[in-house]
């Protein structure tokens, strides 16, 4: 056979054989592919890291801002407005004079005082005068009797006993008399701190007149007008009607009531996240106080968390969101939830290994978030965790891993 047709039988007997074999090429340069006859090395699954992380565990409350202080203010003695100088919304000061009442009655009386206490002055007056003029009395008597008395002793029979006698009961007499007249002065001394005192009395009963601001705040109500008769707020046989509220608006307090299964965890002083819908603003709180008891009827702790009004946008009675740090863990090693398998009291998740192969790990789990749970025990940092759908596979079996991006979350809130 010539040339030619020896090539044109070994092409058709290589096509033959193409056939044969499924040979998608045959001749010189032409290879056979096999990735169509080669079994893929192994499932694709979704993993992921075990890394550290700071995990926090939190519960968020619903409440009612309430200033910190809120009070009514009436009056302490029964008076007319006379000058009345707040109004709603007029901030206010620590002492500061919010309205005059008119007392006549203390008015008149304040006189009163004044004249006892000049008429007890003049009295003191009068005794200190009354005082040395009979000590000097005394003293010129004492002065006769000590002279005539020492004549009498030294000349005897020269004097008659009788004037020296008479002399001695003079002294005596006028001695009595300083004595007693300083008794009057103090009596009259008596007298005049006591009608001091009144008026220092129906003084602090005419300043109630001027009814001030107990601390600083706002004018949230007013109840009372110019010419009011106001009632005293200390007789309970009448009605009182206050003059004005008064709200501090400086400092709120968060009335929150934390769950009992959660009560362990709080403790004052924690930071509180706060945030206010209607603003669209977030406030920094403090856990400042709460009640240390759980009420029978809710199960809950009256706990307060106090927050600044930084910029006075805070009003009362706005609705909050404050979300509290249950548990904080720093530096956690850190596996996500959907890694996570519970079967009984067993908790597992899959592993590939540096043979990307399968394992199948107990885990010990501590703080958990929504995204995220602290691993205590089974894994460690840097460790490969499947992710995606676990139910096909099977410890020992061979993958091919994917390294999957998770959102993560930085706590978990709980409502």
């Amino acid at each position: 056979m010539n040339p030619r047709g020896n090539r044109f039988a070994a092409a058709l007997a290589c096509l033959v054989a193409a056939g044969a074999a499924g040979s998608i090429g045959c001749g010189r340069g032409s290879k056979v592919s096999a990735s169509y006859n080669q079994e893929p090395a192994g499932a694709n699954v979704g993993v992921t890291k075990v890394i550290r992380k700071t995990l926090d565990r939190e519960i968020t409350v619903s409440s009612e801002l309430v200033p910190f202080q809120e009070v009514d203010v009436y009056a302490k003695e029964a008076g007319y407005v006379k000058d009345l100088r707040v109004d709603y919304g007029t901030r206010v000061t620590k002492g500061q004079v919010m309205a005059v009442l008119e007392i006549p009655e203390l008015e008149i009386q304040l006189a009163q005082d004044d004249a006892a206490i000049q008429s007890a002055t003049d009295q003191v007056t009068v005794m200190q005068h009354q005082i040395n003029r009979v000590e000097a009395q005394y003293r010129v008597a004492k002065l006769q009797f000590d002279r005539l008395d020492s004549v009498s002793k030294s000349k005897p029979g020269l004097v008659a006993q009788q004037e020296v006698d008479d002399l001695q009961g003079k002294a005596l007499a006028s001695e009595a008399q300083v004595e007693a007249t300083k008794a009057n002065l103090q009596t009259q001394e008596g007298f005049l701190l006591a009608a001091q005192a009144k008026k220092q009395h129906d003084q602090v009963l005419f300043d109630y007149a001027k009814i001030t601001a107990p601390f600083t705040g706002v004018v949230t109500q007013r109840y009372a007008n110019q010419g009011t008769l106001l009632q005293s707020g200390t007789n309970s046989s009448t009605q009182a009607m206050p003059l004005v509220r008064v709200s501090q608006d400086d400092l709120f307090r968060l009335v929150i009531p934390v769950p009992e299964s959660y009560v362990r965890y709080i403790r004052v002083g924690d930071a509180v996240g706060v945030n206010v819908p209607s603003l669209n603003r977030h406030f920094p709180g403090t856990v400042a106080r709460f009640s240390l008891d759980v009420k029978e009827d809710t199960r809950t702790m009256h706990t307060e968390v106090d927050v600044h009004n930084v910029g006075r946008l805070l009003i009362p009675g706005m609705y909050a969101e404050a979300a509290i740090t249950l548990e904080h863990r720093p530096d956690a090693l850190a596996v996500p939830l959907q890694a996570v398998n519970h079967e009984g009291n067993q908790t597992t998740v899959y592993v590939v290994n540096a043979a990307n192969k399968i394992e199948d790990r107990k885990v010990t789990l501590g703080v958990q978030t929504a995204s995220d749970a602290e691993v205590l025990e089974g894994l460690a940092e840097g460790d490969r965790v499947v992710v995606s759908d676990r139910s096909s596979l099977k410890p020992g079996e061979e993958v091919v891993p994917q390294t999957v991006e998770l959102i993560q979350y930085q706590g978990q809130k709980e409502e």
